[in-house]
């Protein structure tokens, strides 16, 4: 609790100058996450200035997400960025539904986009984003990211690639051109909610296939294949969602050679596949098969709504650039600005280093709490798989009443009954600290009798 901050040097109003000092020493490591600062009269003493400035600088503090205030504990750094959540649905306190990426501070994200931005302005000027962009990104944005890819999908090359503004309007594009109303696309037997979304809306019809802890099962796929003939078979084979199952090089190569055979077409959903590099994309081994959807929603930020798709070959990008100019004709282009000037900087990659780093944080601390139930999970992972107990249908909606929310088992169900478990997304809590009092109440709901229910 020694911290004085130099605010001599700084201008503005004095609350203003220590906010900014508090800012500048964590981005520079003097403060760490969870560090106890000192009290407001301390910190007035200090300083010799009155306490009612320390007040609203703390205030301050607080609203920019980098303090938070522990009640009969003191006021610390943030472990996070993230503010307090204000538009969730009554009467839930902590949602642990929503997959989404933590934000701690060593992601520096706030500060990250402001410098972005200024850059942005020096080389070219804010403004010259405000118009319509060439649909699917200009061919620089394009040559960046697949420059950027290379390291993981060793095909990606810029003709080949496209600039979507986020892995759903891919999906929906990606079943648009290659399905017809009756369709049949293979999926895992659980699968992302968003895929069959869209599947409904286009009325393509999906067949799940067979997984187990280990991912979808290479014997099953091949007789699903030969069964229904499909136009095209849709995976998450990294960190699946919401298994976390990552399929070994093994099944990869087993896989791909189903497609191949069966003379299919893959859709690969890389949504977590930066979290997870030693994983290589099946897209690698048969790239003129695979539409490979890689999105920054999961690794740095959603509302960036940037991601990328790679596509066989220059002819089917082609295709897919009059699917996406005639949908929602180009990504935001500051967004796409700013992440383009992040990946040649190399701060994305070091963002999505701190991300990754607070999600094993998070994935040891679950690990500890959970001890004693059954679950899967996978060290980057934002989520894990955990199986519920019997004869306790009444799990998510009792957990909802406690202020708790996940998201039940049949909401991944391609078809048949959905199993007995849920999805608990470990980043959606504001830092570990939520996250933990937030596990509590999930062992209190699992521990309690099945017969002790809320009688309506």
């Amino acid at each position: 609790m020694d911290w004085t901050p130099t605010i001599s040097e700084l201008s503005g109003p004095r609350y203003q100058r220590i906010v900014d000092a508090m800012e500048a020493d964590i981005a520079a490591g003097r403060l760490v996450r969870g560090q106890q600062l000192p009290t407001q009269r301390a910190l007035a003493k200090a300083l010799g200035i009155d306490l009612t400035t320390v007040t609203r600088a703390y205030t301050e503090a607080r609203r920019r997400g980098i303090m938070e205030a522990r009640v009969g504990q003191g006021s610390f750094v943030s472990e996070t960025s993230a503010r307090r959540t204000i538009d969730l649905p009554h009467p839930v306190a902590i949602d642990l539904s929503m997959n989404v990426p933590p934000h701690p501070l060593e992601a520096q994200l706030d500060e990250r986009i402001i410098a972005g931005m200024e850059a942005i302005r020096a080389q070219s000027g804010l403004t010259a984003y405000l118009n319509y962009q060439p649909p699917g990104g200009s061919t620089h944005e394009r040559e960046v990211a697949a420059r950027w890819m290379r390291a993981r999908v060793p095909h990606a090359q810029a003709d080949r690639l496209l600039i979507f503004p986020g892995a759903q309007t891919i999906l929906f594009n990606l079943l648009a051109h290659l399905a017809r109303p009756g369709d049949i696309v293979l999926t895992e037997a659980l699968t992302f909610p968003g895929i069959k979304a869209a599947a409904a809306r286009l009325g393509v019809k999906l067949v799940g296939v067979a997984m187990d802890d280990g991912g979808i099962l290479p014997d099953a796929l091949a007789k699903a294949c030969r069964a229904h003939r499909p136009q095209a078979v849709y995976l998450i084979p990294t960190l699946h969602n919401p298994t976390t199952a990552t399929l070994s090089a093994e099944r990869r190569n087993a896989v791909a050679k189903i497609i191949r055979d069966a003379d299919t077409i893959l859709i690969e959903d890389d949504a977590y596949g930066l979290l997870e590099r030693s994983a290589s994309p099946i897209a690698s081994l048969i790239p003129e098969r695979t539409y490979l959807a890689t999105t920054l929603s999961k690794c740095i930020a959603p509302a960036l709504r940037v991601a990328y798709l790679v596509t066989p070959d220059s002819n089917a990008q082609r295709d897919m650039r009059t699917y996406l100019q005639a949908t929602v004709q180009m990504p935001a282009p500051l967004m796409v600005a700013l992440v383009t000037h992040w990946i040649e900087s190399g701060i994305a990659d070091r963002i999505i280093a701190a991300i990754r780093s607070e999600a094993v944080g998070r994935q040891q601390l679950a690990q500890r709490t959970l001890k004693g139930f059954q679950f899967l999970a996978r060290p980057g992972a934002h989520h894990l798989w955990l199986r519920l107990p019997e004869g306790r249908p009444d799990i998510a909606a009792h957990l909802l009443r406690n202020g708790l929310a996940v998201v039940a088992g049949d909401a991944f169900t391609v078809d048949g009954a959905p199993p007995h478990a849920a999805r608990v997304s470990l980043g959606a809590a504001r830092n570990r600290s939520e996250l933990a009092e937030a596990l509590r109440i999930l062992i209190g709901a699992l521990q309690k009798p099945a017969d002790t229910r809320q009688i309506v």
